[in-house]
């Protein structure tokens, strides 16, 4: 009976998801504003949450490399500033994934409303036309959404080590930890600078999409 009560809930959250997300594009198309400005509009906002999570990360290293540094002073201070620039990491990793996802179901959206419409030409040149412009977007939006994902899960092994690092520090606050942790900054760095690499890989990428919707 459970199992019944769930899966009716999910298809009611569906139902309702779906005809928000509906009513939403009925609104902006009112004011003209369609699926592709509003897909152009998330890749922007995708690429600029990336540009500040590429900050974020990089603001996390030099905090652990402050760590690794110590020499003497309040070890409860520099444990309090690491684990203050980890909670910010998680939470610019959270926007960036966010970003994505809804960049992914406008895309899916403008794609499949794109498709059901090329059986509404009359023109067979039109038609046409428009399906080779289709099928050139949907490249372009898949090396896109490639360089996104593959930024995307760069930011989970850094998470990981930066959660270790904090949890440490938290249980072990002396200088034999922090002696500990000059191990672990060498893997750190290097963790970071492939995430900064494939980040800013994702943001030209986007730079290219959005220019090529624009020109056209």
């Amino acid at each position: 009976m459970k199992l019944i009560s769930r899966a009716l809930l999910g298809s009611v959250l569906l139902v309702a998801l779906t005809g928000c997300q509906t009513a939403y594009y009925s609104a902006m198309e009112q004011v003209g504003v369609h699926k592709r400005d509003i897909l152009v509009d998330r890749v922007v906002d995708a690429r600029d949450s990336q540009a500040d999570a590429q900050e974020q990360f990089q603001d996390a290293l030099e905090q652990f490399r402050s760590v690794v540094q110590f020499d003497g002073g309040q070890l409860d201070k520099v444990y309090n500033e690491l684990k203050a620039e980890y909670d910010d990491s998680v939470d610019a990793a959270s926007d960036v994934r966010n970003r994505i996802e809804k960049v992914e179901t406008v895309a899916e959206d403008l794609f499949e409303e794109w498709n059901e419409e090329l059986e509404k030409y009359s023109s067979r040149d039109l038609r046409n036309q428009s399906a080779r412009k289709l099928r050139e977007t949907r490249q372009r939006y898949a090396e896109l959404l490639r360089s996104m994902k593959r930024a995307e899960k760069r930011m989970d092994p850094v998470l990981s080590s930066l959660q270790d690092n904090v949890l440490y520090l938290k249980h072990n606050l002396n200088a034999r930890a922090i002696g500990a942790l000059k191990g672990e900054f060498s893997g750190m760095r290097q963790e970071i600078n492939l995430l900064m690499r494939d980040m800013q890989l994702a943001i030209k990428e986007s730079d290219a999409f959005i220019r090529s919707m624009e020109s056209r």
